[in-house]
């Protein structure tokens, strides 16, 4: 068996494609999951009670610089964070599969392309 480094190069490189595309699409499957079917698996980041800061130009009494948000605030603000969190995930997990697809096509389409002109001895 003929190895040399460029040949290495082309596996390992396709690997590492091939891993991000894989990385990629398991965290679009998780997301869709706890998008879709297990809604309630968000909710363990959302604990005790919201605050909001209070503005620098706020009178500040008893050290206190934040205030407890209303329940109606306070879900609104863990809807908007939840749905931060999920465009986040689908940003990173997209930018893997837009990153690995072309790594790994080109890398595999040169090691088929080697490996079809390789004449056996």
């Amino acid at each position: 068996m003929n190895f040399n480094i460029r040949r290495v190069y082309l596996y390992l490189t396709s690997l590492i494609g091939l891993v991000l595309i894989l990385i990629g699409g398991v965290q679009m499957v998780n997301l869709g999951l706890k998008t879709w079917i297990f809604t309630k698996a968000d909710d363990a980041y959302n604990g005790g009670p919201c605050y909001e800061p209070l503005p620098a130009t706020a009178p500040v009494k008893d050290g206190q610089t934040q205030r407890q948000l209303s329940k109606e605030e306070c879900d609104k603000q863990r809807s908007e964070e939840r749905s931060a969190r999920r465009q986040s995930d689908a940003a990173q997990s997209i930018a893997f599969i837009i990153v690995g697809t072309p790594v790994w096509l080109y890398h595999w389409g040169k090691v088929r392309g080697e490996r079809d002109t390789i004449v056996p001895s």
